[in-house]
């Protein structure tokens, strides 16, 4: 990737739901570190298709129940250059195996997801989703 441009790169980042927790990956290129399965959108690629070939690509998994949950576009939040990034929440299906740039991969249970030290701004976008899921389990149970 070029890092001298005009504009920032459009990526995705997904919080795939699977039973136990979450699942996130550990990278295999800088910046290391454990994160969420995402990366850059093709050029003729909608954001939801990126979604669903990084997650299969990163974890083996197929995404059901895909939904945009936020996009993050602090400039900062990749240290590499500008990227901004739009995250969604789906379910995984299948058997999840980390592959393409992802070294490994694990899931994580919700009380255990603010405990981890994670690349980019993930941590941020674990406690936005956390917050998210609480408020959406405390309206339901009205």
């Amino acid at each position: 990737m070029m890092s001298n441009r005009n504009t920032p790169f459009v990526t995705v980042d997904m919080i795939i739901e699977v039973s136990g927790g979450i699942i996130i990956i550990e990278r295999r290129n800088p910046p290391y570190g454990w994160a969420l399965p995402g990366g850059f959108v093709d050029v003729g690629e909608s954001l939801e298709d990126a979604a669903r070939r990084e997650a299969k690509e990163e974890t083996n998994l197929d995404l059901e129940d895909l939904c945009q949950m936020h996009t993050y576009s602090d400039p900062k939040r990749d240290p590499r250059f500008h990227t901004v990034s739009t995250v969604f929440t789906a379910r995984g299906l299948g058997k999840a195996q980390s592959g393409d740039d992802a070294k490994n991969l694990k899931i994580v249970g919700h009380e255990e997801l603010l405990k981890i030290d994670y690349a980019f701004d993930h941590k941020q976008v674990v406690k936005d989703y956390l917050r998210l899921r609480e408020s959406r389990e405390k309206s339901s149970t009205k």
